[in-house]
């Protein structure tokens, strides 16, 4: 019980006010936790850190679509992020994908600042040293999605003066805080997951808590989005050289209403759990594109395990997360697809094929498979980006890739969606990839918005 209203009176600091999420103030008459065992559970709070993770990427991105009778059904913001608007919230107020993360930030900086004041002795070393780093990866995971949906795409040579998001790093919300630079924000999430990966453990108790594995994860992601394919290709390796297990898909029963257990139970790829924020299209109604669809052979597995029929369209059963629920955390295959891509980018053709070959033929029918082969790194990369966008698709990541390949001419797209005769179009490096800050934000924080 006592856990239990410790984290409902945090809560309450996140409903109790209209302000802007970064201008709420906390009731100094709120439960505060103080031992490591308060902070933990706090941390273990997976409505807070595991579900809802930002998915207005992924409603805007082109691996689906939807009829147009389901989309006069939909939540205001999805139907306009799903057509790429101008103005995507029409005076809506509750913005998940701002207000979630915020939310973990605040847990994480109360964390970090109780912990701090605990003292490190024999006994509670290893409690301590999980307690730290999990905030702090919390922290920099929450950030990172932020940034994705928040900020302008890395770009080196302008990272310092665009503009990144608001980098609260204390509970004090008297405290302000302005928009950091892209660079700045980037910074602040390779820190706090430097400090984190010498403090959490290989092996977590469970997926719902962070790991070293998964901190070289997010790493390796973070530096992929930000087209630094040396450090990415160092932590992606790092990763798999701690946790590099594969499922075999000819394992899984094709035949499964979803094909993997749910939430609770085991999926070997699975380095950090999390789930994609509940948008009713994007998880009841999506409809496989279907050039995307064509693409996988006949004997690849992920064709009947990742896709079913409902009537005549193709629609998605093959979520991690077990469910129609969208996965919206990291697994090993994804790693492997970041060292195979940072291997191509770096002129390791071999090593590039060695890892996309890995990966793949655990996804082949049993001794149908042929490993693929590549004239040089350039047709490696076009072969590992391809399968990247079959193996990782409904996962939140396709956004941030159509954001960092949009600056390579090569691998530039044109977005296009048709509704009743009318064509809506998202060009390359178009302002709309940047979705626009809550107008509760600009208002009570005095934030300068983003242009659409």
């Amino acid at each position: 019980m006592k856990t239990k209203y410790l984290i409902m009176s945090i809560i309450i600091l996140f409903i109790s006010c209209k302000k802007g999420l970064l201008d709420k103030k906390p009731d100094k008459a709120l439960v505060i936790p103080i031992t490591l065992q308060d902070l933990q559970a706090l941390l273990d709070n997976d409505g807070i850190f595991i579900l809802n993770q930002p998915a207005l990427g992924e409603v805007g991105s082109d691996n689906y679509y939807l009829h147009p009778d389901v989309l006069t059904s939909l939540y205001v913001v999805e139907r306009n992020s799903y057509l790429w608007a101008k103005d995507i919230y029409e005076g809506e107020t509750f913005i998940s994908d701002w207000d979630a993360p915020y939310q973990q930030v605040f847990y994480a900086n109360t964390v970090l600042e109780k912990v701090n004041k605990i003292s490190v002795n024999a006994v509670n070393q290893k409690d301590w040293n999980n307690v730290k780093g999990s905030a702090l990866f919390d922290r920099s995971f929450a950030f990172y999605n932020l940034a994705q949906i928040f900020a302008k795409p890395y770009d080196s040579s302008t990272a310092n003066t665009d503009l990144g998001i608001p980098l609260r790093l204390t509970s004090d919300f008297n405290e302000p805080v302005g928009r950091a630079t892209v660079q700045d924000t980037y910074n602040q999430i390779i820190s706090d997951l430097v400090e984190a990966k010498d403090l959490l453990p290989v092996t977590p108790m469970g997926k719902n808590r962070p790991s070293k594995p998964a901190v070289f994860s997010l790493l390796a992601r973070t530096y992929l989005s930000m087209g630094d394919y040396n450090n990415a290709f160092f932590f992606a390796d790092s990763c798999l050289q701690l946790y590099s297990t594969l499922i075999d898909y000819n394992s899984i029963d094709t035949t499964a209403y979803y094909s993997f257990p749910p939430y609770g139970n085991t999926n070997d790829e699975i380095i950090y759990h999390g789930s994609l924020a509940n948008y009713s299209g994007l998880r009841n109604s999506a409809i496989i594109d279907s050039v995307l669809y064509k693409s996988y052979t006949g004997n690849d597995l992920r064709k009947s395990v990742f896709f079913t029929f409902r009537d005549t369209n193709v629609v998605f059963k093959g979520s991690y997360w077990g469910s129609r629920s969208l996965f919206g955390g990291i697994a090993s295959d994804e790693i492997y697809l970041i060292r195979a891509e940072c291997n191509a980018r770096r002129g390791n053709t071999m090593a590039a094929m060695n890892d996309l070959n890995t990966l793949l033929q655990t996804r082949w029918r049993t001794g149908t498979f042929i490993p693929y082969s590549a004239i040089n790194s350039n047709d490696a990369l076009n072969q590992i980006l391809s399968e990247r966008r079959k193996e990782l698709l409904l996962r939140g990541l396709r956004w941030t890739d159509l954001r960092r390949l949009n600056k390579d001419p090569r691998f530039a797209v044109t977005l296009i969606r048709n509704i009743n005769g009318q064509a809506y179009a998202l060009p390359p490096n178009d302002n709309r990839y940047v979705y626009p800050i809550p107008n509760e934000e600009i208002l009570y924080n005095n934030i300068p918005q983003n242009p659409r």
